[in-house]
């Protein structure tokens, strides 16, 4: 990863858990390469904005949010604005932040969290904006990760959906479902216990579906990967979110 001078950021997050949870792993990268979180964002050498386009007022919400951070650009030519999370992702929102929004510096989203390194390093030395995000959906796991609260974490199980539903966009920025293999999740638990972590949060946008996409000799359900994860020692309470009825299993 590219290093950078001591520096403080901004992280504003919208949205779901996941979203949070991206929020997590973005901060962890932030401080990886020195930089250290500030309550402000006039402190800020860096704003990063996660967004969430599920509901219909959010991009309203997000160029709202982009017209407040105007001044602090003009007062500080230095300063980098990014936006990131689904919204990111969306052409129409691309188009609308190259065209009506100048001073922001780059775009990054869900699957390329492990870039930011690389494009903030790019924009200090090359002076430009960054607003093209890669085609190709890389998920990219053990990413550094910074909790606010030392006893209860996040663990992501499931990538992206399947359901396609009328009224969510969901599947066409998250992707199609993707499982994390359960030792992997297992392991990562295992850790977290170990750090004193007591209560974890099984994350996906349908837990309901895990291991559905193994092969047919390896699959388990979500009902096996809670039977595991019940198994570690030192956690005390399993939650998780979200789920669809219709694959309930009994």
């Amino acid at each position: 990863m590219a290093e950078c001078i001591a520096q403080k950021y901004y992280l504003t997050t919208f949205g779901c858990q996941m979203n949070f949870h991206d929020s997590e792993h973005a901060a962890g990268i932030l401080e990886k390469i020195g930089y250290r979180r500030t309550a402000t964002p006039e402190e800020a050498d860096i704003i990063l904005l996660n967004t969430c386009c599920v509901r219909e007022n959010a991009e309203n919400r997000l160029y709202g949010h982009l017209g407040n951070l105007k001044p602090l650009k003009d007062k500080n030519p230095e300063l980098i604005i990014g936006v990131g999370g689904c919204m990111a992702q969306l052409p129409s929102v691309q188009e609308k932040i190259r065209e009506s929004f100048p001073y922001i510096d780059l775009l990054f989203g869900a699957f390329n969290l492990h870039q930011l390194p690389e494009l903030i390093a790019r924009v200090k030395q090359t002076q430009s904006r960054i607003l093209e995000l890669p085609p190709e959906r890389e998920i990219q796991e053990d990413l550094p990760v910074v909790r606010e609260e030392s006893w209860r974490a996040w663990v992501t199980v499931i990538y992206g959906c399947n359901n396609f539903c009328s009224y969510c966009i969901v599947p066409y920025v998250r992707g199609r479902e993707q499982s994390r293999r359960p030792e992997k999740i297992i392991a990562e638990i295992e850790g977290l216990a170990g750090q004193g972590v007591k209560e974890v949060t099984l994350l996906g946008q349908n837990v309901n579906s895990y291991g559905l996409d193994f092969p047919a000799g390896e699959r388990i359900d979500f009902a096996d990967l809670l039977g595991m994860v019940s198994a570690v020692k030192g956690i005390r309470r399993i939650r998780f979110q979200t789920s669809h009825p219709k694959d309930l299993s009994d």
